[in-house]
């Protein structure tokens, strides 16, 4: 009697394996406290539906992570969801491996914020899921502020106020640099829409194909003169790599510079660095360029991409997963561990009821920078097929700067290489 327990139980084991869909789920979240989120609410889905099997893999950054979905869709063996970041949004929906989420099932998307849902909205139709959604804010180091001479409660608003601390900084020889950020494409759009000025024509490609990029405006290059000031006065500290987040929070996290710049989702991380450190953190708006309206920041993180050609069964159960990690409830867990914005109203709802807002000032300032961003071209953010390597090429030319290019010289390269960059992806849809 007791073998054919075993043995039944063991059959309805092996039935239940086989009867299972599994979920292949590849993200760019490497670290145990993000990664393990994902992987908590996979474990949480996955009792809920037996029949179903969400398997999360980190698979690198944004530019590894979208080549290698776009090689397995092309090799017939995609992850049923992909973590696009906001900047391969076009190549993404141009690449033909993915359907639009909204054609799945239906589904009603009236709950996910406006500005970050109308984002990933290209043609009338909901072609992701929006999950991790961030801008930059301004990190500072109150405690070294104080110690040279600064006010911790008046953070620097503008590149101009940001040069005149440095100035303090250095004359104080504390013992750390004034500045410090990863060399980033995104950030110098962001820097752009404060100016209200698109990176690229067309509308920042939103009324028609982008075509050509705005690297040689009067915006760009008050950017770039901006951090040739600061490497020119030794201000400024990088770790000599692009688009190196990691490297840059460490810079600030250990202390060797006074202001930093980096994505709202590293204030659950970096309030955590700053308490070990032994030192007091603050998080401030985005500095802009001086004489200039504040416009607002261009949406930045990423969102839910199902592939296309899954059994109906694979379709639904990936977006039913999609789902329930945006839903009310997770979205404002996520935002409190992260500083990833809560991307659904009933979630602020929620995080305003538990009286979070007060509870963490650091999360309210970039909340706020998003919620008073002016809707225009230049803050909706670029759709560019090319995105990936229009970034690069900016990056390496404010590089160039750092290094000693002049920047009018540095600005109509990259403006020559990221034209032809577009010219060469858009000759494919002639």
């Amino acid at each position: 009697m007791k073998r054919m327990i075993v043995m039944l139980a063991l059959g309805s084991a092996a039935q239940l394996a086989q009867a299972q869909t599994t979920i292949e789920f590849w993200h760019t979240f490497g670290d145990a406290k993000r990664g393990g989120w994902i992987q908590d609410r996979a474990d949480e889905f996955n009792k809920l539906h037996p029949d179903l099997k969400v398997v999360p893999a980190f698979k690198g950054g944004d530019n590894e992570l979208i080549s290698a979905t776009i090689l397995s869709a092309r090799q017939g063996n995609p992850p049923a969801i992909s973590q696009i970041f906001e900047g391969g949004s076009q190549l993404a929906l141009d690449s033909g491996v993915f359907q639009p989420v909204s054609a799945i099932k239906n589904v009603d998307f009236s709950d996910y914020i406006k500005p970050v849902i109308n984002f990933y909205t290209i043609g009338g139709k909901v072609n992701s899921l929006p999950f991790n959604s961030s801008s930059p804010v301004l990190y500072y180091n109150k405690t070294l502020m104080k110690k040279a001479g600064l006010n911790p409660l008046r953070p620097p608003t503008t590149f101009g106020a940001l040069l005149s601390d440095c100035k303090k900084i250095q004359a104080a020889n504390i013992g750390a640099s004034c500045f410090g950020m990863s060399i980033n494409g995104w950030f110098i759009e962001n820097w752009l829409a404060e100016q209200g000025q698109t990176i690229l024509n067309n509308d920042n490609g939103r009324s028609g194909r982008a075509t050509t990029s705005n690297l040689e405006s009067a915006a760009a290059k008050t950017i770039f003169n901006f951090f040739k000031t600061l490497q020119d006065n030794k201000y400024y500290s990088y770790t000599g790599k692009l688009e190196d987040y990691d490297g840059s929070d460490a810079i600030f996290n250990n202390q060797k510079v006074v202001f930093h710049i980096t994505s709202t989702s590293k204030i659950g991380n970096n309030s955590d660095a700053a308490k070990r450190a032994g030192f007091s953190l603050g998080v401030a708006r985005l500095p802009i360029p001086d004489n200039t309206k504040r416009n607002g920041v261009v949406l930045g993180g990423a969102s839910l991409w199902i592939a296309k050609n899954l059994s109906k069964e694979k379709a639904e159960g990936a977006l039913d997963f999609a789902l329930y990690m945006t839903n009310t409830k997770n979205m404002a867990s996520w935002h409190q561990l992260t500083g990833y914005y809560p991307v659904r109203q009933s979630s602020i709802n929620l995080l305003k009821e538990q009286g979070w807002f007060a509870k963490a000032p650091l999360q309210l300032v970039a909340f706020n920078q998003q919620t008073d961003t002016v809707a225009s071209p230049a803050t909706a953010g670029a759709l560019n097929g090319a995105g990936p390597e229009t970034r690069k090429i900016t990056e390496q030319a404010l590089q160039k700067v750092l290094n000693g290019t002049p920047v009018n010289d540095a600005l109509s390269e990259a403006k020559a290489r990221a034209d032809a960059a577009l010219a060469d992806y858009n000759a494919n849809f002639k």
